[in-house]
């Protein structure tokens, strides 16, 4: 096979055209070869299709082909955005205990398994929004100083096999918030710690996303031990950088499970954050460019909680609403946006949807609706 940078390309094809792209595991007559090893060489998928789960970079044997230096540029950058709703991932389950609790059993679970992407809006605590989630009658015991942990899936009817577009490279985190009843509260406001995060590894060259599914979407998480007892909720949180280079790019997935902590000494009072406020969507883990190297990345968010100090800033709390989020499905979106130049979101950018409230209009191309909550920007 050759080398990412020196693929055999027809000559006729070296605009970047989407004949090269196929899905996965597709199986190819001779004329049509395949490789893997080239998104895992790239990091990238590219020029990839609306809706394609996973793709494949590919060429085509040709009688004169010729030798395409493949570079990278904003058009490949705003292309990564392309993996769309089939590279979502929620979290479904909590393991306390040794127990493996079911899907959305004290984990409130959304009906769609969309991103949020604006960090100012309440859908950022606990999800949301465009992604409406189901209530959870049930809490979880957990122990202090234990291990739990979490399950990523792709939808809630996914495997282990399954867990998030490999594309969709990005930090891994965890926050608590103790609350009076973890069933009705809605996780808006004050009260935040963060608890654990892992981001880029750059001895290994791997970020958290690659190692979450390198273990099958299992997430763990170690509940301090001093902190005091009583109902919390635990948030799990991915972001994913593929279409971080423009505001708003950034995506963010996250659901609360409701617990119960047990046996904490209660020695150690954890400075919090609020959600919204914790993050800016200038903030340089958000705001960032993925396809740059050499890999420099801040995660962004207050510094993880230590029983033996620090963890964040203390930030005025909010008032929390104490109303379960709504379970009503969004309103459909129809429209689309006539093609602009000038200002407005890159191609291939998001441009409109139930719950965005970034440009509305293309820089270059048209405005098309792929479903009630995402609209993107294509040729």
């Amino acid at each position: 096979m050759p080398g990412f940078n020196t693929l055999r390309v027809p000559k006729k094809y070296q605009d970047g055209s989407l004949a090269f792209l196929c899905r996965e595991r597709q199986s190819f007559d001779s004329r049509l070869r395949c490789s893997r090893s080239y998104i895992s060489h790239s990091s990238l998928v590219l020029f990839v299709f609306p809706f394609v789960y996973q793709s494949t970079c590919c060429f085509l044997q040709s009688p004169r082909p010729q030798i395409f230096n493949m570079k990278f540029s904003s058009s490949v950058v705003a292309a990564a955005a392309l993996t769309g709703a089939s590279a979502h991932t929620i979290m479904t389950n909590l393991v306390s205990n040794g127990v493996v609790n079911g899907v959305g059993v004290g984990i409130r679970v959304p009906s769609y398994d969309g991103p949020i992407t604006d960090v100012s809006t309440s859908d950022i605590a606990c999800n949301g929004g465009p992604n409406p989630t189901t209530p959870s009658n049930v809490v979880i015991d957990v122990k202090a100083g234990s291990t739990v942990q979490t399950y990523w899936r792709h939808t809630l009817t996914s495997t282990s096999s399954d867990v998030i577009d490999s594309s969709h490279k990005g930090p891994v985190m965890a926050y608590m918030k103790k609350v009076t009843d973890a069933k009705t509260d809605t996780g808006i406001g004050g009260g935040w710690f963060k608890i654990s995060q892992d981001g880029y590894d750059s001895s290994s060259k791997l970020w958290a996303v690659d190692k979450l599914i390198s273990n099958g979407g299992v997430q763990s998480i170690t509940i301090p031990s001093c902190i005091a007892n009583g109902q919390y909720l635990l948030r799990g949180e991915i972001i994913a950088l593929h279409a971080a280079s423009s505001t708003n790019g950034a995506q963010f997935y996250m659901e609360c499970a409701q617990i119960n902590v047990t046996g904490g000494t209660g020695s150690v009072s954890p400075a919090t954050v609020s959600l919204p406020g914790a993050y800016k969507s200038t903030d340089p883990g958000i705001l960032f460019n993925l396809y740059v190297s050499p890999i420099s990345y801040t995660i962004p968010g207050p510094s993880v909680f230590s029983c033996s100090g620090g963890g964040g800033v203390t930030t005025p709390p909010a008032t929390t609403p104490t109303t379960p989020a709504t379970t009503a499905p969004p309103p459909q979106q129809t429209s689309t946006t006539p093609p602009t130049t000038g200002t407005g979101s890159p191609l291939y950018g998001q441009c409109g949807g139930t719950g965005w409230t970034g440009p509305t209009t293309c820089a270059s191309g048209t405005c098309k609706a792929t479903n009630e909550w995402y609209s993107q920007c294509l040729p």
